[in-house]
């Protein structure tokens, strides 16, 4: 039986249950795997298919596409990961043809989860994501530590004091591991990662407190995305927290989770500098903390300045001239000091709509310059058809966790991600038409992404092009905001002209221009020779707007090892920063118990940034 499904035998002629054909394809193909015949392997899947690792073969975040992706992967991880044990852990289910069955199985140096697709020809998607490394596995659960050694001890060391010991030898006598630059989201849920594995490791920010990253934007900032989307390691929202977060919520969540987390974190510190030495495989870093200069020499540099890399601060002819205030987003103080004045703000996506219509509330005459279409979709169409099935209270009702809530949506291949996407954009589309018409009548130019598939392929491919509607999409349909489009041509003593000769007087202008790649601050940091030998971070190579090929297969340089030794990239939103912080834990955590880590696949350069 086994070698008539491995030769694509069609199901429904052998009787088979769902069940069976799992047990069935795993057992052959842990039989192949352990035989070493990797041919046999490789023709257990589809001949379009696809295995997406996360680090459990490949010590890599890694897609591999087809037999034969599957057969060059295999030859070269194969002996080293050496898996066996593949199993179910919940029973498989069918629909339209697919049979889907969630999975687990260990190799030589650790445990893992996954999710396997089957179709009458074999597997069509398998995802295999490592857990834990085996002998190191994380103090929870029924590993949770005691707390405290029992008994009579003249020489006892509390909780406290012995934080105050590592708080005062951690980066002066003795050095990190792990030197994270960048105390946000992502820094603070890797932080509380590497505690949590025993890796001596230090989040350092600019910013007086953690989560003054969000305390210091404009006032009316909330997370556009909802609470079940958003959990951090270990510790959950509460079940009261609210569907949207604001900012100084938010805020306050990150600077209680860093202490109750103990992560070691380094406020008002700055990175000067960042180099690395090829000899003694470690880094010389120079950092300022609290006005001492300090030099700091960890084996790993992880920049988790976020996803969206440095501002991109445009320039226009006349901008010396300006009498009013001009700045970034990022820099966007709030609505209060302009109130009755003139605004124009540059550019259209979630910035440009969430700072034009806090404008308007502070009764400011806002204009948005609008220079390409955006796509727009409303937050509570995008929550029920989007991700409701994923994260949402009905899909908690359901069973739906929040790890298999990420490893769903991570099992996707990113190559056919989008045509997943595109029917529930579809009945977007469809649900809010009126919505849709009376943009266009306002004469706002939207788009539904290069091929119909929306707001999520538009984030992993560019980062940008999108705003998920909390309200100011109605202000600009009913005339409420302003708009203009085209590019700026130059700035005025008090206004901006646009490049069709259009003048829009102007008190402050704000620059929504979006972000560059992340290996911009590497440049900063460390020197342009090592950003351009990392190259651009993140997009998937599509070839579609702003993410030119060649097709990549992930995320740029995101998680995973780069073309610099011991320099990585974590960044992202807070479901990314909770979800990917697993995987590059896990490569940190056994690169410092001196584990092999063979790397399969590592990203060639195609674009400086």
């Amino acid at each position: 039986m086994t070698e008539l499904i491995s030769r694509g035998a069609v199901w429904p002629e052998l009787d088979l249950s769902p069940q069976d054909r799992v047990d069935t394809w795993l057992i052959e193909f842990e039989a192949a795997l352990a035989a070493r015949d990797i041919g046999r392997a490789a023709g257990m899947f589809a001949t379009d298919s696809f295995w997406r690792d996360l680090v459990a073969f490949t010590w890599n975040i890694k897609t591999v596409e087809g037999r034969e992706g599957v057969t060059d992967m295999l030859t070269s991880q194969l002996d080293a990961a050496s898996p066996s044990n593949f199993r179910t852990t919940d029973t498989p289910a069918e629909a339209d043809g697919v049979v889907s069955a969630w999975i687990s199985f260990e190799t030589a140096t650790g445990r893992g989860i996954g999710h396997l697709r089957l179709k009458e020809e074999g597997a069509w998607t398998l995802l295999t994501a490592a857990q834990e490394l085996k002998g190191y596995e994380e103090g929870k659960g029924k590993r949770r530590p005691k707390g405290v050694v029992h008994g009579a001890n003249k020489n006892r060391v509390t909780w406290s004091e012995q934080r105050a010991i590592e708080e005062k030898e951690l980066g002066y006598t003795a050095q990190p591991y792990v030197l994270i630059i960048g105390g946000g989201q992502g820094g603070i849920a890797l932080g509380a990662r590497m505690r949590q594995l025993g890796v001596p490791a230090i989040v350092l920010d600019k910013h007086e407190r953690p989560g003054d990253q969000w305390r210091k934007r404009y006032k009316s900032l909330c997370l556009h995305d909802p609470v079940w989307y958003d959990h951090l390691p270990y510790m959950p929202f509460p079940e009261n927290w609210p569907v949207f977060t604001p900012k100084d919520k938010i805020g306050d969540w990150l600077e209680m989770y860093t202490r109750v987390m103990e992560v070691p974190y380094w406020s008002s510190t700055t990175c000067t500098s960042a180099a690395f030495n090829e000899v003694t495989k470690e880094w010389t870093v120079h950092v300022n903390r609290d006005g001492e200069d300090l030099v700091l020499r960890p084996k790993q540099l992880v920049l988790a300045t976020g996803m969206s890399g440095k501002p991109n601060v445009p320039t226009f002819p006349g901008q010396e001239k300006f009498q009013g205030d001009q700045h970034h987003s990022s820099q966007h103080p709030g609505p209060d000091k302009y109130a009755g004045k003139r605004a124009v703000v540059i550019g259209a996506n979630n910035s440009a709509h969430d700072i034009c219509a806090a404008l308007w509330e502070s009764d400011v005459d806002v204009t948005m310059v609008q220079r390409s279409s955006t796509h727009i979709v409303k937050s509570d169409s995008l929550m029920e058809i989007g991700l409701g099935d994923l994260y949402s209270e009905r899909a908690l009702a359901e069973g739906m966790t929040t790890q298999k809530a990420d490893l769903t949506f991570a099992s996707i291949p990113y190559r056919i991600m989008h045509e997943f996407q595109i029917p529930v954009y579809d009945k977007i589309r469809e649900r809010d038409s009126d919505f849709y018409d009376r943009l266009e009548k306002a004469g706002f130019k939207h788009d539904w992404g290069d091929d119909g598939s929306g707001l999520f392929m538009k984030y992993l491919r560019r980062g940008s092009g999108y705003y998920i509607d909390v309200g100011a999409s109605e202000l600009v349909a009913d005339g409420e905001i302003k708009l203009a489009h085209g590019n700026v041509r130059e700035l005025t003593e008090n206004s901006v002209i646009l490049e069709d000769g259009t003048e829009l007087e102007a008190d402050v202008v704000v620059y929504a221009t979006g972000y560059g790649s992340m290996n911009g601050w590497a440049s900063d940091l460390i020197g342009r020779d090592v950003a351009d030998k990392v190259g651009k971070c993140w997009g998937l190579g599509s070839d579609t707007t702003k993410d030119p090929g060649p097709w990549e297969g992930e995320q740029r340089n995101m998680w995973k090892p780069t073309q610099q030794e011991a320099l990585w990239f974590h960044g992202g939103n807070l479901h990314q920063s909770r979800h990917y912080s697993l995987y590059l834990a896990l490569q940190l955590k056994a690169r410092y118990e001196g584990l092999p880590t063979p790397v399969y696949g590592l990203q060639e350069v195609h674009h400086l940034s």
